[in-house]
């Protein structure tokens, strides 16, 4: 990843930057790996995600069929 800095204005590219790895979901991965997660807790939290994706993914296809 590179951030370039315009006119030494370092607090507007560490903003970049943190926006760049918090939608590239950089903290929550660290945040998951902090601590040592099992094999069944880990499947299980994949398929929760998983879960959440079908039903965002409806939400949308609901809202967007609903208007015709």
């Amino acid at each position: 990843m590179e951030i370039k800095v315009y006119d030494d204005n370092l607090t507007k590219a560490m903003k970049v930057m943190k926006r760049k790895l918090q939608q590239d979901g950089f903290f929550r991965d660290m945040k998951r790996r902090r601590f040592y997660e099992k094999p069944s807790v880990r499947r299980k939290r994949k398929e929760a995600e998983a879960a959440r994706r079908l039903r965002k993914k409806a939400r949308k296809m609901a809202r967007f069929n609903s208007g015709f």
